[in-house]
């Protein structure tokens, strides 16, 4: 059943957002996922991942994934992409994505909780979700809604958990240009707010320099949203909230069309399912937080 937006409790969406993406993001951190892509000859793991998040739209070059990928160096980038194209091609690495993604599911949670009825009803719930997403300016969103539902009730809840990752992800990038924030802006103001990828997270994968790191907070200071320190401003707090919200009001479309009841119960579920992934291990504590 469909329901209006103002039905929701405020941030009920990004509530539930936020225990549905970490279900999606368990593949990128698992053993298994760089198996199955060396398996195609990508060894890489930063070619891994480039490879596997953009190849629902297809062969694409550097440029496309620096525009949809939004916070990772652009050099970064055009080292891998499009010479993983040349290895392997999107169809194999969907494949294999999802092969990595059902072994990464089992490995954390067990065949029984895979399996349960309550995986079969977050599945139900997600996909209902998914069809209050619109695809108009989601490029990554409407790539992977392009992309056949899976049987299986696990796998069919990691994709109805990746449209709304990607759905909300897109939408995010609309608020981030609309600040005037950069990628790596982004990032730092992220970091300084408790809540985004570790000064290590962020140097292990995304391609920045430490220089780029500082000439970045220096950005921040003069327009008064860092301190010297490196801690985010009344303003810099202010931004970070106004981003929030206007992310929440973008992605509005599946919460309210999913309604109250369906959101609460999808974020019942998916804090079950999540919680049980990060006390398997599913994260590393060094990757987040500052």
């Amino acid at each position: 059943m469909t329901t209006s937006s103002s039905a929701l409790p405020e941030q009920a969406g990004r509530a539930c957002h936020n225990v549905i993406n970490p279900f999606h993001s368990t593949h990128y951190f698992a053993p298994e996922l760089p198996a199955e892509m060396a398996a195609l000859g990508v060894e890489e793991r930063s070619a891994s991942y480039f490879a596997c998040r953009s190849a629902a739209m297809g062969a694409v070059g550097p440029g496309t994934v620096t525009a949809t990928f939004y916070n990772f160096n652009h050099e970064l980038i055009a080292r891998h992409v499009p010479h993983v194209w040349s290895v392997t091609t999107p169809e194999q690495v969907l494949a294999a994505r999802l092969r990595a993604a059902d072994a990464t599911l089992r490995r954390l949670l067990g065949d029984a909780t895979v399996e349960s009825p309550e995986m079969a009803e977050a599945a139900k719930l997600a996909l209902r979700a998914t069809e209050g997403c619109a695809p108009q300016a989601r490029p990554l969103y409407a790539a992977h809604a392009d992309l056949p539902v899976p049987d299986a009730p696990h796998l069919a809840y990691w994709h109805a958990a990746t449209l709304l990752r990607e759905h909300r992800g897109d939408g995010h990038l609309l608020a981030l240009l609309d600040a005037e924030l950069d990628g790596l802006e982004a990032l730092v103001t992220h970091n300084a707010s408790g809540r985004g990828m570790s000064f290590t997270g962020v140097m292990a994968t995304r391609g920045w320099s430490e220089d780029d790191w500082q000439a970045a907070q220096e950005r921040l200071r003069t327009r008064g949203l860092l301190d010297a320190e490196g801690e985010l401003t009344e303003a810099g707090v202010q931004l970070r909230k106004d981003l929030e919200h206007r992310t929440d009001r973008l992605d509005r479309g599946p919460y309210a069309h999913l309604g109250a009841e369906g959101v609460a119960r999808l974020t019942e579920l998916a804090a079950g399912f999540t919680t049980a992934a990060m006390n398997a291990g599913a994260f590393p504590a060094a990757m987040f937080g500052k």
